[in-house]
């Protein structure tokens, strides 16, 4: 069995890249165990704050954030840190090397109900000359990430990690050590399911609401084939399937707020996830374009998301280049 801290070591990853995974990770081994406490250690329910998105913050959210922000920011290689939960980016070091944004608890509308969520994050370098401080530092696309990944808190905890060298899976054992339990994962091509919101179904694109309506009609209708549909409500949990046995997971645009792309953020899922996806063999696009490829204009932007196994994508995809 291989630890996480041998495994990248073995990959040749840049030592202080390890060293702040090594950071993160004693985060999530952190949230992992507040999770686990549940109602015993009085962590469940809502506070009376919302956060930038006018969403109201469950206690676990805070609390994650806090964790992650309190071990980051004592790491001398971050020089600063941007959260789903924050309004502005928080500096750290200003002579440190990598930026890091992060959702500290994705999913979290399931945590008092015990379902699956997740804390994703994503590191980026800081150029030469930038202000940590200033949301414009952070504003680069999803290509120039170094790493990215989540860890998934469920029956176990897992986390599903690249640094650009392909994804793998690490189990957190009882020890407190991520082990590796999975190498090079790889997303079959093809699927017979799906993810979405189908309550949001009426808001879609023409587009969309056509290629849903295939998918349902099954071996009867153009696809050929019968389809089962999955729906968890936790980012984390979806993408983890895909990569476990394929799909496709889809939050589009709707036309409830059309100046909104989507609901889900490109700098803390939508860019982490996809450089997970496209390093397993998948496709992760807007439904027009790939994700990685989204010049960012402002930290908290959101953006549309459709991503898994790559024919069933591509597919979708065919449904969407005559629409606009």
């Amino acid at each position: 069995m291989q630890l996480l801290s041998q495994f990248l070591k073995h990959q040749k990853t840049d030592e202080q890249l390890v060293e702040l995974i090594n950071t993160l990770m004693v985060a999530c081994k952190e949230i992992a165990l507040q999770l686990r406490e549940g109602e015993l250690a009085g962590v469940l329910g809502t506070t009376d704050n919302t956060n930038v998105q006018g969403e109201t913050q469950k206690k676990l959210d805070v609390i994650a954030n806090d964790v992650l922000k309190k071990l980051l920011l004592d790491n001398p290689l971050v020089a600063g840190l941007a959260s789903e939960e924050e309004d502005d980016p928080v500096p750290g070091n200003p002579n440190g090397r990598f930026l890091v944004t992060f959702d500290p608890l994705d999913g979290s509308s399931n945590i008092d109900i015990d379902v699956s969520v997740g804390t994703i994050f994503s590191v980026l370098e800081m150029a030469p000359g930038e202000d940590p401080a200033l949301h414009k530092t952070y504003l680069q696309t999803g290509r120039r990430q170094v790493a990215s990944g989540y860890v998934l808190y469920g029956p176990s905890a897992v986390l599903a990690m690249t640094t650009g060298q392909g994804v793998n899976f690490f189990t957190l054992a009882h020890t407190g050590d991520f082990i590796l339990t999975r190498e090079n994962v790889r997303i079959p091509p093809t699927t017979r399911e799906f993810a979405i919101n189908m309550s949001n179904q009426r808001h879609w694109e023409p587009a969309m609401q056509n290629y849903i309506g295939d998918l349902l009609l099954g071996s009867d209708g153009p696809r050929g084939k019968n389809y089962n549909m999955r729906w968890i409500a936790s980012m984390v949990a979806e993408v983890h399937r895909v990569l476990t046995r394929g799909g496709i997971f889809s939050y589009p645009w709707d036309g409830r707020e059309p100046a909104k792309p989507g609901k889900l953020r490109l700098m803390y899922e939508g860019n982490p996830m996809s450089f997970l996806i496209e390093q397993a063999g998948g496709i992760a696009s807007t439904c027009y374009a790939p994700i990685l490829d989204v010049q960012p204009s402002e930290i908290h932007e959101r953006v549309s998301i459709a991503l898994g196994s790559s024919e069933e994508v591509e597919a979708l995809l065919s449904y969407h280049c005559t629409d606009k």
